[in-house]
């Protein structure tokens, strides 16, 4: 008997919970002004999550997916991307969408039911928002076909969660990406809930970045509770995509702190313990306790950076909220280039009934 195939996974950090540096940091690391950047997007991000959160439980936005306790995913792969490049998020990455030009004002609309909010004035070929589970890897893997038959030096970047792994359209995915040696980089994160099923449910493997092996595609492990590592590790497998050295998956490891949605009530199918013992590995605590320990951060800095995100957070708000609803028409106006018969039908159909209504005292 003999041995024909074997594999290991890599496991990468650099922060610890306490803040504390393990081994040597990367070199984009070892300039405070990068890391106070990717500390003040999460901080934007939390506080944007808090606002929408709140806003939602005033009947003023729809149902939201808040990223509390996993910033530290999105924020590090949006920094880790070229303009050029092509994000294709789930719903939780608006850490990273921010960072590449995606403003507040068009995530409330999008959360808000107006589609206006997916037509994004910065990343013009970016995705929109990918609320069915997996579905957008597929899309991905097409992204990253068409930027290598023209030749471009782009790389595609699909972003899900742990339970979109066990989808069929996943594996399709990656399998395709790998076969086809795609400039496109997968990012697992892994926050330990599909919805209300823990991940020990979901699968026997002892890692979700080992189901890259089957595919032929490197498989990764990184802390997700450290921007660092996640930007360090996905940077490297998108700048080697870019090479042409084909797909790789990336598993962070995080925890969602947060209900899934608002639509969700997690105290019924999970401790409140083990979710207040997560607490101690929150990555925005970690990377400010070490940019204040290494003296790149103050009490007044934190005041100051806690202001502004409020500020800008409530100007976003206050432009979503003035912004004019669309009648109920404008649901058919971006389905087709040409509208079939039947929904030309159906359009006429409500904007009747529209006018009638308006035409009531």
């Amino acid at each position: 008997m003999s041995q024909v195939a074997s594999f290991s996974i890599d496991h990468t950090g650099f922060l610890d919970a306490q803040g504390k540096v393990q081994g040597e940091l990367p070199a984009f690391a070892r300039d405070a002004e990068t890391l106070t950047r990717l500390y003040k997007a999460m901080v934007l991000t939390r506080t944007f999550d808090a606002k929408a959160v709140s806003l939602q439980r005033t009947g003023r936005l729809g149902t939201f997916a808040s990223s509390l306790g996993q910033e530290a995913v999105a924020v590090g792969v949006g920094e880790a991307l070229r303009p050029e490049d092509v994000l294709l998020p789930s719903f939780r990455e608006q850490g990273g969408q921010f960072l590449r030009g995606v403003t507040m004002t068009e995530l409330l609309l999008y959360w808000g039911g107006d589609e206006r909010g997916s037509d994004y004035a910065g990343p013009r070929e970016d995705f929109p928002i990918c609320v069915p589970v997996g579905t957008q890897a597929p899309q991905a893997a097409g992204v990253a076909l068409a930027l290598k038959l023209r030749g471009e030096a782009r790389v595609a970047a699909c972003v899900f969660g742990d339970g979109a792994t066990s989808r069929g359209d996943v594996y399709e995915a990656m399998n395709f990406a790998a076969l086809q040696a795609l400039p496109l980089v997968f990012v697992v994160n892994n926050n330990q809930w599909a919805i209300s099923v823990p991940r020990a449910r979901q699968t026997a493997a002892e890692t979700l970045a080992q189901k890259a092996v089957a595919a032929g595609m490197p498989g990764l492990q990184v802390d997700g509770n450290d921007v660092i590592a996640v930007r360090h590790v996905v940077g490297e497998a998108v700048e080697r995509a870019r090479r042409g050295g084909g797909p790789a998956l990336i598993e962070a490891l995080t925890y969602r702190l947060s209900d899934h949605t608002t639509a969700d009530d997690a105290s019924r199918y999970r401790d409140d313990a083990e979710v207040s013992a997560r607490w101690k590995e929150d990555p925005v605590a970690r990377l400010r306790t070490y940019l204040s320990e290494a003296g790149h951060w103050t009490k007044e800095a934190e005041e100051a950076l806690i202001a502004d995100c409020a500020a800008r957070v409530e100007a976003a708000v206050e432009e979503y909220l003035a912004t004019p609803a669309l009648p109920p028409s404008a649901m058919f106006d971006h389905l087709y280039a040409e509208l079939p018969a039947a929904l030309e039908a159906q359009r006429d159909e409500v904007t009747a009934n529209n006018d009638a209504e308006g035409d009531e005292p």
